[in-house]
C-alpha cells in the first residue's frame, strides 16, 4: 500500500488542523492505520492508531483529549484532527499502515508515507 499524507501548515498555538492520509490499494480497510511525529532532533513518536473498522483507537498521552484519529475505508483515507495545538506539537507527521492488531511500536508498521510538517506558532 502506498500513502500520502497532506494538510500540514503553519497555525497558530490554540489553533487546528487536519491531517489527512490517502492509501493506495484495495486493501486498505484491513490495515490498523497510525499517525506518528518526528519534530528536529527528536526520534520518531506514536501520536494515535485506529483499528481497521475505525471503533477501536489509540493516543499517546500528549495528545489524548485535543487529536482525533478517524478513518474512512470507502475513500481510503485516514485522517488527523488536531485542536488546541500547542507549539511542542510542531513536527513531521507521518502516517503509516501495518497488518493486525494496533500498536505504539513504530517498529511494527510496514507501509510510511513520506510526511506533513505542522509548524505551530507561539
Amino acid at each position: 500500500v502506498q500513502l500520502q499524507a497532506s494538510g500540514g501548515g503553519l497555525v497558530q498555538a490554540g489553533g487546528s488542523l487536519r491531517l489527512s492520509c490517502a492509501a493506495s490499494g484495495r486493501t486498505f480497510s484491513s490495515y490498523t492505520m497510525g499517525w506518528f511525529r518526528q519534530a528536529p532532533g527528536k526520534e520518531r513518536e506514536f501520536v494515535a492508531a485506529v483499528s481497521w473498522n475505525g471503533i477501536v483507537t489509540y493516543y499517546s498521552d500528549s495528545v489524548k483529549g485535543r487529536f482525533t484519529i478517524s478513518r474512512d475505508n470507502a475513500k481510503n483515507t485516514v485522517y488527523l484532527q488536531m485542536n488546541r495545538l500547542k507549539p511542542e506539537d510542531t513536527a513531521v507527521y507521518y502516517c503509516a499502515a501495518k497488518s493486525g492488531g494496533l500498536s505504539y511500536n513504530r517498529n511494527s508498521y510496514d507501509y510510511w508515507g513520506q510526511g506533513t510538517l505542522v509548524t505551530v506558532s507561539s
